[in-house]
């Protein structure tokens, strides 16, 4: 190939990085963690909804308030979690801030290059933070429970499933104190953007300081 038709060839590509609020150019096919940077991801975050939007309340359930409450989870079914897991646990949506939140179906269907990106994206950030590129299988397990039990809740609090749908689809949680003799509830409700946004800010620097006191 010629330069001149290479430099064309360049030219026509089509552009895969995204500009963040921080002024980053993030890569989508070969992320660096060097244009990470946790306050777009916190950012990105609370602007993603949960559930395609089809969520109960004034505001979109996050996948920021989503994150919180997988590692919030993570803590109650494994108290003993080190400041690194509780990091990777908050962490586990992040590639969400660029590609968005796909409903399990829809990503079953876009099937490897989708889970391809996200995997890129989720070693950047995890490199970024000092974190092991690919999340340990034993933590990828918990993680999925407690992501599983979030479900769970949030399906029938915010998008509308009753108690038996949810259960036929994600399992019904164990361990969860009955309400009034009900079923078990959380209480969760959807979060202005800006403050979930700094909830996710918050927690994420609590857990670096217990990382920095661990090490």
């Amino acid at each position: 190939m010629t330069k001149g038709m290479g430099q064309a060839a360049k030219a026509a590509a089509p552009r895969a990085w995204q500009r963040m609020l921080s002024g980053r150019r993030l890569d989508l096919l070969d992320p660096s963690p060097l244009d990470v940077e946790i306050e777009d991801i916190a950012h990105g975050l609370a602007r993603v909804a949960r559930w395609n939007g089809q969520t109960v309340g004034d505001h979109a359930f996050s996948v920021a308030e989503h994150s919180l409450l997988v590692e919030d989870l993570a803590l109650e079914l494994k108290p003993d979690l080190s400041p690194d897991a509780r990091q990777i646990i908050l962490l586990h949506d992040a590639p969400e801030y660029v590609i968005g939140d796909m409903i399990s179906p829809f990503k079953a269907v876009m099937g490897g290059n989708y889970k391809e990106i996200e995997a890129r994206l989720q070693a950047a950030i995890h490199l970024r933070f000092g974190l092991p590129a690919v999340t340990p299988a034993r933590l990828k397990t918990l993680t999925k429970r407690a992501d599983t039990i979030a479900a769970y809740f949030e399906a029938v609090e915010l998008a509308g499933f009753s108690h038996a749908e949810a259960a036929r689809i994600f399992g019904r949680p164990r361990g969860f104190a009955k309400v009034g003799g009900g079923e078990p509830r959380l209480g969760l409700s959807a979060l202005p953007s800006a403050r979930a946004q700094e909830r996710l800010l918050e927690r994420f620097e609590e857990i670096e300081t217990l990382r920095a006191q661990s090490h």
